[in-house]
């Protein structure tokens, strides 16, 4: 059951106070406080002064939330209205967070929630003690509403007020309850639910769209039991789409491989500097305000030891030749390994290792090879996202295994056989397909990240690889339900992420490290941001995301994703005689890029880019000016003019 108590309103008037508190206590899981029970107390007392004078309707206690990992005070169910209510109790004033908390739980039912897809939302923000405030019934397009606010004396006034939006219809309380939940958390989101305590299944979507998550878990617990049981070594590949979940999947291991057994001391390392920072803040921050006597060192000591940076791990282990503390190790973004070549130049500059000659995925499977009975690495690769000089992709890994690690055990996807963005080597896919273990499990098909559309990725992909007839009929089938528009008003881009997002809902924007002449239009990529704030502080604070006045680049949000972005193009990608062209900015001019390797990198940071943003996206490419030869009219035009043919629309 999705709540701790659920009843008609007739039945609720008439239940004893003490029955339901004790439901409500019986059903909680955590550690109960006397301020959790006197909150109870105080919100069962107001909604019987109130409710008894609406005859057909459904109360619902401590309705779970997934994505989040919480649960709404009450829903509230009359004829066909979906009331959402969160008490303040106490409070004197209709506080800016809490009126975010309360559109964030109807958000995320409108969006996840099936039986809530089309249903009216009304939420109510009901500060006990704060003046009576004069509520507005107004209505998004999408039958959300804006949030309305309520005292302990006006509750059934609000309530009543609402009652003509009713149409006469009725909602089936338990149909709707019940009906199918599909959340796609944020990486952020999900990372503090899963160190909270909640399992991936209670915050992903198992519908038979996606190979779901839990799946890939199980496969992937079932390659560690087998390896412990054989005593034997063993690497996985985890592959999927941009977006389809691979960062939480890895996440889930290492947090649920901690929990099983303390002796394996699983640990989720991460070459994203920007992924790690943002994660570990967002982890720390949650466990302190959900224990006010845990202070904010003592819980980044923790979150630092579940989440590492790769390279801390790789540098601590070119001093020891021991065998790592851990058995299983979670690369992510294990595709942006160094190449020999790569690898050998940084320690010989960097570290003073002149005789350093192995690739880094060689070096780090070098490392867990040291360990005598078993260990387990889980590599989670995406394709098609090398953004970096030197980043070796999946190839480098199956190479290393091939010619130095022959006695491990190999498990890897079907995909990785059939899609040459994984490995373009001939011999090298045919020795691990002779080699290895094929499991489908590994495969993450579908993007979860754009829950409004799951072909994001692939009209991407058709539009960078100007496939244009694909590039048409994909944008015809999302442009419905995930909004993306192209602009040459900067400001009028702005004014479109600020309408349309609604709670706590981010937005940003976005450009290319290398788009430096974005700099006369006030976009400085060169200037370093603070990832911690920009993705997780709020509207008061200018270092953050909603201010407009820091770029998140490809290196900054990679592995990360907003609700909201503005992709502001660079004049360093263009469309230009029909293909796209590659430069680089040097001095005072462009140069071309010649190289294919190099070409491909610019190419891939465009892809990350355009698949950062979960709900909607508008494209902002510059008018250019002829008195500036660095910002030609062709940079710009060419692209725009590209946009247009494919069918996408300009703000109107």
């Amino acid at each position: 059951m999705r709540a701790y108590y659920s009843d008609k309103i007739e039945n609720f008037i008439q239940h004893d106070t003490s029955a339901i508190l004790g439901q409500l206590t019986q059903k909680h899981s955590y550690s109960l406080e006397d301020l959790q029970k006197n909150a109870w107390l105080k919100q069962i007392d107001i909604l019987k002064q109130h409710l008894y004078v609406f005859k057909n309707g459904h109360l619902f206690f401590e309705f779970s939330i997934p994505r989040m990992g919480k649960r709404v005070d009450n829903i509230l169910v009359i004829n066909d209205l979906i009331f959402i209510l969160e008490f303040k109790i106490g409070d004197t004033s209709y506080q800016k967070y809490a009126i975010e908390q309360v559109v964030d739980y109807a958000l995320d039912l409108k969006n996840f929630h099936e039986g809530s897809h089309k249903a009216k939302l009304i939420p109510i923000l009901i500060a006990t003690r704060a003046p009576a405030k004069e509520n507005i019934l107004e209505r998004y397009q999408d039958n959300l509403y804006t949030p309305l606010f309520a005292n302990e004396t006006n509750l059934s006034e609000v309530i009543s007020l609402c009652l003509a939006a009713s149409a006469g219809g009725l909602i089936e309380p338990d149909n709707w309850a019940n009906s199918i939940y599909k959340p796609t958390p944020t990486i952020i989101e999900a990372a503090q639910a899963l160190y909270r305590g909640h399992n991936v299944q209670e915050i992903s979507r198992s519908d038979s769209g996606a190979i779901n998550l839990s799946r890939t878990t199980a496969c992937i617990n079932e390659i560690i039991e087998n390896s412990k049981m054989y005593q034997k070594k063993s690497i996985c590949f985890v592959t999927g789409v941009p977006g389809a979940g691979k960062t939480l999947a890895g996440l889930n291991i290492a947090n649920e491989r901690m929990k099983a057994d303390l002796d394996e001391h699983a640990v989720f390392l991460s070459g994203n500097g920007p992924l790690v920072a943002v994660l570990r803040e967002a982890l720390v921050r949650d466990e302190v305000s959900n224990n006010k006597n845990l202070t904010k060192k003592q819980a980044a000591i923790k979150a630092n030891a579940f989440i590492q940076n790769i390279h801390h791990f790789r540098d601590d282990n070119l001093i020891s030749k021991k065998a790592p503390i851990e058995k299983v190790v979670v690369f992510d973004e294990a595709q942006r390994a160094w190449t020999k070549e790569q690898a050998s130049s940084f320690m010989k500059r960097k570290k003073g290792k002149d005789d350093f000659d192995m690739s880094e995925p060689e070096f780090l499977i070098d490392v867990m090879n040291r360990h005598e009975d078993w260990c387990t690495i889980i590599c989670l690769i995406g394709g098609g996202q090398e953004i970096n000089t030197g980043e070796a992709g999946l190839q480098e890994w199956i190479d290393a295994l091939k010619n130095h690690f022959g006695d491990w055990d190999i498990y890897y996807s079907s995909l990785i056989a059939e899609n040459r963005s994984y490995i373009s080597n001939d011999d090298i896919k045919r020795w691990l397909s002779e080699n290895g273990n094929e499991k489908n499990d590994l495969h993450l098909s579908v993007s979860v990240r754009s829950f409004r559309s799951e072909k994001l990725s692939d009209f991407i992909h058709a539009l960078l690889e100007l496939n244009i007839e694909d590039s048409k009929k994909l944008y015809s089938e999302i442009r419905e339900d995930y909004p993306l528009f192209i602009t040459r008003d900067f400001n009028l881009a702005k004014q479109w992420l600020i309408g349309k997002s609604r709670g706590s809902e981010r937005f940003g924007l976005l450009a290319s490290s290398g788009a430096k002449r974005l700099r006369p239009y006030g976009i400085d990529v060169k200037n370093e941001i603070a990832v911690e704030y920009w993705f997780l502080n709020d509207k008061d604070d200018v270092r953050s995301s909603y201010f407009f006045e820091d770029i998140a680049t490809e290196f900054d949000i990679q592995g990360l994703e907003i609700d909201w972005a503005c992709m502001v193009w660079g004049e360093n990608f263009y469309f230009d005689e029909n293909r796209w062209n590659y430069q680089t900015f040097k001095g005072t001019k462009f140069q071309n890029i010649n190289s294919a390797t190099d070409r491909n990198y610019l190419k891939n940071s465009y892809r990350v880019l355009l698949t950062r943003a979960r709900q909607g996206m508008v494209i902002y490419i510059p008018q250019g000016d002829i008195r500036d030869m660095t910002r030609d009219g062709k940079y710009y035009d060419g692209t725009y003019n590209y946009f247009k043919n494919i069918g996408i629309e300009e703000i109107k």
